[in-house]
């Protein structure tokens, strides 16, 4: 992720076929259906991305070894692997009637205009837009329905504190690779407990990255498309979906932090 691009699963229940014959979707099936696997596709390039842009920040790091660095996390995380972790967790997690709900959801016009809308703003490029113009859409929604639907839309959509797990996740990747860089560095718990005391501070940043988002994704959604969104989102089916996606995300870019400052002594130990 960019920090600011969110994953932001799009969830229904409500629509039970009663006495359907047809066999419940798979959760790949649902997934397929869904905008979220077009999205992970993009996560290796974001997490990449906010990992290269921290270098770029540290004038004392000789090129060659943020080039090391650049490659080793560009390699740590795979789209296929989230995908399988999602996959995996919702057969666990999700019962035959709520993946046939969610794919219910996926299927109606609305659903499909936002999720177009979803995977657009999660192109990396967006991302220098959506600042470009967050100032200009702030003034523009102050007051408005749209700018008080947001703090519903937020904890339906668990947007925020996906992105604030994501973000914490990019800058432990970032200090594990400069813990091998640096040989008086102290060692990943001690650097995870240090990123995690900071929680409440980056989620102030991270929650107006994730407004100025919210505003510019859907922007040309109306009020009436946005009311059905969010109650699809606070579904029962809808909820269980948004939860095993966003928790099984996290496990699988987190689980790949953990071994970049390995990977990363490795490869840098000869120029030490």
């Amino acid at each position: 992720m960019k920090l600011g691009t969110l994953v932001k699963p799009l969830l229904f229940s409500g629509l039970f076929l009663a006495g359907s014959v047809m066999a419940a979707p798979s959760a790949q099936q649902v997934l397929a259906a869904s905008p979220v696997d077009d999205i992970v596709e993009r996560y290796p390039a974001m997490m990449s991305e906010g990992i290269r842009e921290g270098l770029k920040r540290n004038q004392q790091l000789p090129p060659m070894v943020a080039d090391t660095i650049g490659y080793v996390v560009t390699n740590s995380f795979r789209a296929v692997d989230i995908e399988q972790q999602i996959v995996k967790s919702l057969e666990q997690e999700l019962s035959g009637s709520q993946l046939e709900a969610v794919e219910s959801w996926y299927k109606t016009p609305v659903a499909q205009k936002i999720s177009a809308a979803e995977i657009a703003a999660s192109d990396p490029a967006a991302w220098q837009q959506i600042q470009a113009r967050a100032m200009e859409l702030n003034r523009k929604y102050k007051g408005t329905d749209r700018a008080r639907m947001f703090e519903r839309f937020d904890r339906a959509s668990r947007a925020t504190e996906s992105a604030v797990d994501t973000t914490i996740a990019v800058q432990l990747g970032l200090a594990s690779a400069m813990a091998a860089f640096s040989s008086g560095s102290g060692n990943y718990d001690e650097l995870r407990q240090s990123i995690e005391n900071q929680r409440e501070t980056i989620r102030g940043v991270v929650e107006q990255q994730v407004y100025d988002s919210y505003l510019h994704t859907y922007e040309n959604i109306s009020s009436q498309e946005m009311g059905l969104y969010i109650d699809f989102l606070e579904s029962g089916a809808g909820s269980a979906f948004s939860k095993t996606v966003t928790g099984s995300i996290q496990q699988a870019i987190t689980e790949p932090v953990e071994s970049i400052g390995s990977q990363l002594a490795r490869f840098l130990s000869p120029q030490k």
